[in-house]
């Protein structure tokens, strides 16, 4: 899935994805993508473990970009993020968010996502629920 246009709007907002340390990376594969983000002082609970709450906006981000890539000039507005945590991330490492489009209505996208530590162990298991809207309908 190609970002790139969409990248450009990111790194102009001073939004959530910037402010966590988000990175996004294009797949070749169409209805897929990646995003990493190191665990550090801007994503950790007082304990030192990637907060929960951060991996939802890794995967409600990662989501969101991938819904406008799947569907240039339209705006995705994230309605439902659920998920599981089943493995604690450490500060220091790096999380890789691997999503994946599995099911694209006209006005409903929902995404599946894995996020995973270094190793490629299941950190949270995500599902996101995008409403894909015209821009014009804020």
């Amino acid at each position: 899935m190609d970002i790139d246009n969409i990248l450009k709007s990111i790194e102009r907002e001073d939004g959530l994805s910037r402010t966590l340390g988000m990175e996004f990376i294009s797949t070749p594969e169409p209805d897929t993508l990646k995003a990493r983000m190191a665990v550090d002082d801007r994503n950790k609970q007082p304990f030192g473990f990637l907060s929960g709450g951060a991996s939802l906006a890794l995967a409600e981000n990662l989501a969101g970009v991938g819904s406008m890539a799947a569907c240039p000039g339209k705006m995705a507005l994230g309605i439902n993020v659920h998920g599981n945590h089943v493995k604690a991330m450490p500060y220091g490492g790096t999380v890789t968010a691997y999503g994946k489009l599995i099911h694209k209505g006209h006005t409903l996208h929902v995404w599946s996502i894995e996020v995973k530590n270094n190793e490629g162990e299941l950190v949270s298991s995500i599902q996101v629920t995008n409403y894909v809207i015209d821009p014009q309908k804020k």
